[in-house]
């Protein structure tokens, strides 16, 4: 999203936003990173563990791909774990398709255990292993595990990581009931929002990435 790009920018930091899928593996395989030493996954993510509610940090030990678990630089994770000691620590999922219902969530929770899912951390530690680098995912939690999306937000979703929003008035047009659904997940997005903010105040520029 434009906005948590906006966040992470600095001085060193090269970032990648509101791509989603083949088109963000393209653009990573595709970029010229000749002196980047590290790559961190920043942003938000649907919460899967009961109990996480918006705004909760979570710090990835590693991230599943649906096939296996790419580890993260340990050495950040207690980096970023020194930065923010509120935050949880366990397993994100990544995931190439948004997964918004409870059931979704549930079955993906009892599958991996991860704490929450997104659509770009796995494609974050691919690349880095792949390539030897350090990598790290620090994610707050948007939609809690209890709660779904409601279509008319995944309808405003524009591929630029912009929102649409005459898809998402079409949306609410043909299921008006939404309205409310819609009202609570702008309340958890402000909230998920204030504390990334925080928290990219609190990591540094460099995103707590230790040296060597």
């Amino acid at each position: 999203m434009d906005f948590e790009a906006r966040l992470a920018a600095a001085p060193g930091v090269a970032t990648l936003y509101g791509f989603r899928a083949g088109a963000l593996q393209a653009a990573l395989e595709q970029g010229d990173w000749p002196r980047c030493a590290g790559v961190i996954s920043f942003g938000v993510a649907g919460g899967l563990e009961p109990g996480l509610a918006p705004g909760a940090v979570v710090l990835a030990d590693g991230v599943y791909d649906g096939t296996s678990l790419h580890p993260a630089d340990a050495d950040w994770l207690g980096a970023l774990r020194r930065a923010l000691p509120q935050a949880r620590v366990g397993s994100l999922a990544g995931a190439d398709a948004a997964v918004t219902d409870l059931a979704g969530k549930r079955a993906l929770h009892q599958r991996t255990g991860a704490l929450g899912v997104d659509m770009e951390s796995h494609l974050a530690a691919r690349f880095a292993q792949a390539r030897g680098l350090r990598f790290a995912a620090c994610r707050v939690v948007i939609d809690p595990a209890d709660r779904a999306v409601p279509p008319a937000a995944l309808a405003g979703m524009a591929a630029d990581g912009s929102t649409d929003v005459p898809a998402v008035l079409r949306s609410l047009l043909r299921a008006p009931g939404q309205i409310g659904g819609l009202l609570r997940l702008a309340r958890d997005a402000s909230a998920a929002r204030a504390t990334l903010k925080s928290v990219r105040g609190r990591v540094g520029a460099g995103f707590a990435l230790p040296a060597g």
